[in-house]
């Protein structure tokens, strides 16, 4: 069921870009993917919205810009806790940028903003993350079809 403040947003907002904000993609220290033991690397993603923020554009139309962080790491399997060893890191921050057709409550934009724009940035990650891996030699990933951020829950507390 879709709350109140949900589909008000959903009504009320229209995809207009989806872009990348900062990238970072790189291997630590002596590692080299190229050589090393796929099977000995455990993988991790991380997957948060960051903010958001309601901008007025030239043609006086409000804008919602949504920034959702995406990450990946490759790390050593025999370290643990603070000793973790990471071998290799890609991260990315894109905006979701939406059209407002109306003005927007806080709760509105906050509920959508965590539950919905990863569904408009999650295929362009999808892909950055595969040709990245590619290119750097690291083990191949093939994510789900659609991932929500892990901080979605913090609409409801």
């Amino acid at each position: 069921m879709i709350s109140a403040e949900l589909q008000k947003a959903i009504d009320c907002l229209q995809l207009n870009d989806v872009y990348l904000h900062a990238f970072v993609a790189r291997c630590e220290g002596e590692f080299d993917p190229k050589y090393a033991d796929a099977d000995s690397l455990a993988f991790q993603s991380k997957h948060f919205v960051k903010k958001s923020n309601v901008v007025e554009s030239e043609n006086k139309n409000n804008l919602l810009q949504v920034y959702i962080e995406m990450g990946a790491r490759w790390v050593d399997e025999e370290s643990q806790g603070d000793d973790l060893t990471v071998c290799a890191v890609i991260e990315a921050e894109y905006i979701a940028e939406y059209m407002m057709t109306e003005p927007l409550d806080q709760a509105s934009i906050d509920t959508f903003s965590l539950n919905n724009a990863s569904y408009h940035v999650w295929p362009y990650w999808r892909e950055l993350l595969s040709a990245q891996c590619s290119r750097m030699h690291l083990p191949r990933v093939i994510l789900p079809s659609v991932q929500l951020a892990q901080n979605r829950e913090k609409c409801s507390e």
